[in-house]
């Protein structure tokens, strides 16, 4: 009983490790990973109307959150859970008995690569992809085995991952790899699933639909989101062990090391050895259902590098809607990253019980023990916020200000510099997205193009070209059809002193001055809640049904074992 609450004990770990410098208030604002103390919700927020949905419904979801609980809160909260269900679900994941071998899969999925490169770049709705994939897989075996409530852990699991597209798209490819087969009920169950699946992602698929984009993306950025090298390995190498982003920026310094393409080798080949284990535990045909999962995610990653993948991208994004998602391709590499972990416990397992008959018992216990160390020395700059790279910091009261005044008269707002991301002295020089957006409660309208190196890979949002081509002629932002213009103290090209001709000043801090268009009239409103409210309400529905249905299964247990005679008792 005790060896089973371990792996508990080494989830909190990895957590209170990872996370320490979030001890201190504030927010960690880089990249991606943006929270407010109260986000806004509004149509703008659940369907952008002329940008790619690429937020949907997270933005959506986190809006509704941070009415009950600030933002600094709801962000330590959802980081904690990801490290905590990440590395829990691996080690229950796991086909064994043994304690040390739960740590191996427990550190082999909460450390590694591709969750330093993804929580540096700020992608915390994808890492709840990754962390909750585990549970999924673990739910799917139990739908196979007809465990009662099994379909339903299922489906929550997926509900969780699809608070992103790409989490979404690859909880879909979970089910229809893993449900479909021989068994009690399988096409009841398989299809359930599979329908439910798709429901849950209709927020974001609907919202594409409907966009002014028309859902298709720059291939340009093809090349730019390909997998990269991150030592003498090359770049298919990084994605085996689960590195490889595009990003450099974001790339853990121990990722550089000589001994990295190495150490790699050993985990694939370890994995290799422990696939036999896995078949023989799991039930017929699912480990290597896994397996098909995990080798088409690492191909998929691996396209944007592969001979005549960059050309078949570079089609697909440009023709097909939605097929920008594969651009970064190594984000896909979520079950591969799992199968690793997983099949590579039971390798160290079977190893040093190989081991341990040929020598002594102490050998075995060696090995497991370094086998679940591996992880941490090969990226031990994940700790303490990857050495300090996740600090928190406060807003300057600007932005409070700015917000009670575009709250009081709401309208539309431009944000200056127009560029995506920007980089504040507030925040210690890192590169976060425009906070504005989900400051403001009104929407605000920043660049779509974004800049990596000398390359721009153009935007899908028409209104934001707009923008580009009068600030590029050096004209009034008075036409734009905004009733705000916020201009920010970032780096980043300087506002020309013409873009500001005939706006009003209504405030000027330190950091932050806010204008008024006096040109401005209030636009038609938009219409009532139409098919994106429809897919909304349906995914929203989808997962309530999810809960009351496994509230009541453990209300119906909790029952059925109060009525049990004691003899009944004493055998279960």
């Amino acid at each position: 009983m005790r060896g089973r609450l371990v792996p508990y004990g080494v989830a909190a770990a990895v957590a209170a490790v990872v996370l320490a410098p979030l001890a201190l208030p504030g927010y960690v604002l880089r990249y991606d990973m943006v929270f407010v103390p109260r986000q806004a919700l509004s149509w703008d927020v659940i369907a952008p109307a002329s940008a790619l949905p690429r937020a949907v419904p997270q933005d959506a979801v986190v809006a509704l959150a941070t009415q009950l609980v600030p933002g600094w809160l709801l962000q330590r909260l959802v980081l904690v859970a990801i490290l905590w269900f990440a590395a829990l679900g691996a080690a229950r994941l796991v086909p064994t008995t043994r304690t040390a071998v739960w740590v191996v899969a427990a550190l082999g999925y909460a450390w590694t690569p591709y969750l330093a490169e993804r929580l540096l770049i700020g992608q915390w709705g994808l890492l709840l992809a990754y962390a909750m994939l585990p549970w999924l897989v673990a739910a799917a075996l139990g739908v196979r085995a007809g465990r009662p409530g099994a379909l339903p852990r299922l489906l929550l699991a997926a509900a969780v991952c699809a608070i992103t597209p790409t989490g979404g798209v690859l909880a879909l490819a979970a089910v229809a790899v893993l449900l479909p087969g021989r068994y009690p009920g399988a096409a009841r169950r398989a299809g359930t699933a599979l329908a439910a699946a798709v429901l849950l992602n209709a927020p974001w698929l609907v919202a594409g639909a409907g966009s002014a984009t028309g859902g298709r993306s720059d291939p340009a950025g093809v090349a730019v989101f390909a997998a990269r090298a991150e030592n003498w390995g090359g770049s298919l190498v990084a994605l085996a062990g689960t590195g490889g982003i595009w990003n450099a920026l974001t790339v853990p310094a121990s990722r550089q090391a000589g001994v990295v393409p190495l150490a790699t080798v050993l985990l694939i080949l370890l994995a290799g050895y422990g696939m036999a284990l896995l078949r023989r535990r799991w039930p017929a045909g699912a480990a290597g259902r896994l397996g098909l999962l995990a080798a088409g995610s690492w191909l998929v990653a691996a396209l944007g590098v592969l001979p005549g993948g960059a050309a078949l991208l570079g089609w697909l994004v440009d023709t097909v809607p939605g097929a920008g998602l594969v651009r970064d391709g190594q984000k896909m590499l979520v079950p591969y990253a799992l199968a690793l972990a997983v099949a590579g416990a039971l390798g160290a397992e079977r190893l040093a019980d190989r081991l341990a008959a040929r020598f002594d018992p102490a050998t075995g216990r060696v090995l497991l023990a370094g086998a679940a160390l591996l992880p941490v020395a090969l990226v031990p700059d994940l700790a303490f916020g990857a050495l300090g790279r996740l600090a928190p910091v406060n807003y300057p009261t600007d932005w409070a200000v700015v917000a009670r005044q575009v709250a009081d008269r709401p309208g539309e707002v431009l944000s200056l510099p127009f560029q995506e991301y920007q980089r504040y002295a507030w925040n210690g020089g890192r590169v976060v997205i425009d906070p504005a957006p989900r400051y403001l409660s009104s929407p605000v309208l920043i660049d779509d193009t974004l800049r990596v190196g000398d390359v721009a890979v153009g935007g899908e949002d028409p209104r934001a070209a707009e923008v580009r081509d009068l600030l590029a002629a050096g004209r009034p932002l008075t036409g734009v059809g905004v009733r705000w213009v916020l201009v920010q103290r970032a780096s980043g090209a300087p506002v020309p002193a013409t873009a500001l001709v005939g706006l009003r000043p209504v405030h000027t801090g330190p950091e932050l001055a806010l204008y008024e268009n006096p040109a401005w009239t209030a636009p038609a409103g938009r219409g009532g809640p139409g098919p994106v409210g429809v897919a909304h309400l349906l995914a929203g529905t989808v997962v309530l049904a999810l809960g009351f249905s496994g509230t009541a299964q453990v209300l119906r247990r909790v029952v059925a074992s109060r009525h049990a005679s004691p003899a009944e008792g004493e055998g279960g």
